[in-house]
């Protein structure tokens, strides 16, 4: 299958692919002074690909283009001016649209009985979005409420981007792992949401496409 034609049927997978691939980069440049700039860059390219799916699934285009498209100029604007006030504000749109994103994905699941090849890169996909749109929402959280989070290292210091991906996967995935803790009361209320949604995903959307999966492969419940 030519690659071409296997992002056709699957752009789910370029997504996944796209969005681990920065987990890769991060680590490698979080401590360095033009980390801000990658970042940016980054984040325009996962933007991008996140309208491009969200074309792709049942969702109307013309509203992840009303967020994204601002989210980039503002991104831009970002970097070329070393603004770090504007760099909030493009975090919260980049939030907005992730999880519309990841709505979009969910309701792409589960408009039929049929589970597809693409459908399982999708719930992949789903899961990185909706950490990417909580980490977003810490971001913010952080830059309008001074001292929502601590942590071991450096703890009156503000997070590094990382550390509130961290939180935001550990949070989804149900792991909890303490080492980056919400103080304010408006970062509580996030991570309270995060989990919510992080159970929620996986008891009614995972476990929906691999009961549908069994099913496909005529594997009953029991093993009868």
């Amino acid at each position: 299958m030519r690659p071409p034609r296997l992002l056709r049927r699957h752009p789910s997978a370029l997504l996944l692919a796209a969005q681990l691939a920065s987990l890769i980069l991060y680590p490698l440049t979080d401590a360095n002074e033009d980390s801000r700039v990658l970042f940016g860059v980054i984040g325009l390219v996962a933007v991008s690909l996140s309208v491009w799916v969200v074309d792709r699934s049942p969702a109307r285009t013309w509203i992840a283009l009303l967020l994204g498209v601002p989210a980039v100029l503002v991104t831009l604007t970002a970097i070329v001016l070393g603004s770090n006030a504007l760099l909030v504000y493009s975090a919260l749109l980049e939030s907005a649209l992730y999880f519309y994103a990841a709505s979009s994905l969910i309701a792409y699941m589960m408009r039929d009985h049929r589970v597809t090849t693409d459908e399982y890169f999708a719930a992949g996909a789903t899961f990185t979005l909706l950490a990417w749109a909580f980490a977003y929402a810490f971001f913010v959280c952080q830059a309008w409420y001074p001292d929502s989070f601590t942590g071991l290292r450096a703890p009156a210091e503000p997070r590094r981007w990382m550390e509130l991906l961290f939180l935001s996967f550990t949070t989804l995935s149900g792991v909890g792992i303490g080492d980056v803790i919400p103080l304010g009361m408006p970062a509580r209320a996030l991570v309270m949401l995060e989990q919510f949604a992080g159970i929620g995903y996986i008891t009614v959307v995972v476990s929906r496409l691999i009961g549908l999966g069994m099913l496909r492969a005529g594997i009953r419940p029991g093993g009868e």
